[in-house]
C-alpha cells in the first residue's frame, strides 16, 4: 500500500514538473507541437553524433588488435576512451527519445481533451482526423527510434567485453587472440548504422509534415 501510494505521489509530481515545464514554454510562445519537433530533432542529432561515436570506437579497436609495437597501454586507453564515450552518448540517445515520447504522449493527450471542447461538431471531426493522422505518421518515427535504440545495446556489450579482457590481459598474445573480433562488432555496427539512417529518415519526414 504504502509503495502505491509513493508511486501515485511520484506519478502527481512529475505531472506537476510537466505542467510547469509546458506553461513556462506556452509564455515564450511555444506550444507542445514546436516542442516534439524540436524533441525529435534533437533526437536525430543525437543519432548521428552515435553513429560516429561507434564508428571510432571501432577504428581504434581495429587499430589495437593489429598491434605491431608500440606503446600498447596508450592504445588500449584511447580504445577504453572512446568506449566510455559510446557509453555517454547512447545514453543522450536513449534519454532523448524519452523526451520524444513523453511529449508526443502530452500532445496527443491535450489535443483529445481539447476536442472534446468543440461546440461546432464539424470542427472537432476535422481535429480529430488531425490527431488522427498525426499519430499515425508519429508511429513508425517511435519504432523506428526504439529500434535504433535496440541496435547500440549489442556493440556496447561487445566492446565492454573486449575493455574488461584487456584490462587483465594486457599483452601481444592477448591482443593477437582477439583479432578478428573486430569484423563481428563491425557488421553490429553496420546494423546500427542502417538502422539509425532509417530512423533519421523517418525523422525527417515526420518533422516535415508536423
Amino acid at each position: 500500500m504504502r509503495s502505491r501510494l509513493f508511486l501515485l505521489g511520484l506519478a502527481a509530481s512529475l505531472a506537476a514538473c510537466n505542467t510547469v515545464y509546458y506553461a513556462a514554454w506556452e509564455k515564450l510562445g511555444y506550444e507542445k507541437r514546436d516542442l516534439l519537433k524540436s524533441a525529435v530533432k534533437k533526437a536525430r542529432g543525437e543519432q548521428k553524433d552515435a553513429g560516429a561515436q561507434f564508428q571510432d570506437a571501432l577504428t581504434q579497436l581495429k587499430k589495437l588488435t593489429n598491434y605491431n609495437g608500440g606503446n600498447l597501454e596508450s592504445a588500449y586507453n584511447r580504445f577504453k576512451g572512446e568506449y566510455e564515450d559510446c557509453e555517454a552518448q547512447a545514453g543522450r540517445v536513449r534519454s532523448q527519445i524519452r523526451e520524444v515520447d513523453t511529449v508526443a504522449r502530452d500532445l496527443f493527450r491535450e489535443w483529445e481533451a481539447e476536442i472534446r471542447q468543440y461546440e461546432n461538431a464539424s470542427l472537432a471531426a476535422d481535429s480529430r482526423r488531425k490527431l488522427a493522422d498525426t499519430r499515425s505518421r508519429f508511429e513508425p518515427l517511435s519504432r523506428s527510434l526504439h529500434a535504433a535504440e535496440g541496435t547500440m545495446e549489442p556493440v556496447l556489450r561487445q566492446f565492454h567485453d573486449q575493455v574488461l579482457y584487456l584490462k587483465h590481459n594486457l599483452n601481444a598474445v592477448a591482443i593477437g587472440s582477439l583479432r578478428g573480433t573486430a569484423d563481428n562488432i563491425q557488421s553490429d555496427i553496420q546494423r546500427l548504422l542502417d538502422q539509425m539512417n532509417r530512423s533519421i529518415a523517418e525523422a525527417d519526414r515526420f518533422i516535415q509534415t508536423l
